[in-house]
């Protein structure tokens, strides 16, 4: 049995070939049971906490379990908002085959989940990329993006200045990161913009966005929380990685709820768009969406490949 450090999965999780194994993933048969998600109160913080269980396998191959807790106050400690664990174990004999740090996983793979969705949603020409964010998943995403994508734009906003320097610097001149003192300031003028939050209310509205842009949403983990308004959520072709989706995000369960959209507004997931049973992006006018709440398979994916390499190493 192998234990998988933050180190090692960041050095071996490259993000061409972890969009190629969530493609992959998402067209083969992988079972992925609903997850189970449980908030608690947390009363030093005055916010509850959820705990995450997410199991998933492949007859034969590999069975595995991501457990994880989502702490949103964690920011004010200089901590990560999601900690957890990975374990793999192989499917044929039950041996258990390796312990992964989750949090670099989760970041890793739902990267790759928004560049896999990007790759078919986004223009082809897109070149810029606003970043919405500055948690731990905001690099990641600059750096998925970038790799199904020639971003030679790139801009990142934060409630916290500070933060967001720091994201740029550590990027360096690869990735040629800006900083935005608004978010209004480059909204209306790129090709795709991202938003990684823990914001309960949005911070994207319709009367900002133009024809063409591509938004990848990853925020609003819960149902009573949205990072975009009504205004917006009318005016986008909506694409989602799972049906998970509808229930779990208030980006989509408030505006179904409310009869501002409707079942038949959603027009395709991820399983749809890597089988080539729905199409993606039809023009260069289309305005879409990709919300994402994750999805087991997709840890799956990530911890099948990065314990791969480990052992070939």
């Amino acid at each position: 049995m192998r234990f998988i450090e933050k180190e090692e999965v960041i050095a071996n999780l490259d993000y061409p070939s972890l969009v190629e194994a969530l493609k992959d993933a998402f067209i083969n048969e992988i079972t992925v049971p609903n997850r189970l998600h449980f908030d608690f109160k947390n009363p030093k913080e005055n916010i509850d906490s959820t705990l995450l269980l997410m199991p998933a396998w492949q007859e034969g191959v590999s069975v595995g379990a991501k457990v994880l807790t989502v702490s949103p106050n964690n920011a004010k400690y200089d901590l990560p908002a999601i900690n957890g664990i990975y374990i793999l174990f192989d499917a044929h004999k039950g041996e258990l085959q390796a312990i992964i740090d989750g949090k670099p996983l989760t970041s890793k793979r739902t990267a790759a989940a928004s560049a896999l969705a990007s790759s078919y949603l986004s223009k082809k020409d897109a070149s810029s990329l606003l970043m919405i964010g500055t948690g731990a998943l905001s690099s990641e995403l600059i750096k998925a993006h970038s790799c199904v994508r020639d971003l030679k734009e790139i801009y990142i906003w934060g409630r916290n200045k500070n933060k967001a320097l720091k994201i740029a610097e550590d990027l360096g001149s690869k990735y040629n990161v800006k900083v935005v003192e608004n978010i209004e300031d480059k909204f209306s003028e790129v090709d795709i913009v991202s938003c990684a939050t823990l914001s309960a209310t949005p911070l994207i509205f319709g009367k900002d966005i133009k024809k063409g842009q591509h938004f990848d949403l990853i925020g609003a983990y819960k149902p009573d929380m949205r990072e975009a308004d009504d205004e917006f959520i009318k005016n986008v072709d909506i694409f989602i990685d799972t049906n998970m989706a509808k229930k779990e995000t208030g980006e989509i369960k408030i505006p179904l709820d409310n009869k501002i959209i409707f079942e038949e507004n959603i027009k395709a997931d991820l399983f749809d768009l890597t089988r080539g049973i729905k199409s993606g992006r039809v023009d260069d006018y289309q305005i879409t969406l990709f919300k994402s709440v994750g999805h087991g398979l997709e840890d799956l994916a990530a911890a099948r490949l990065v314990y791969e390499k480990v052992t070939r190493s």
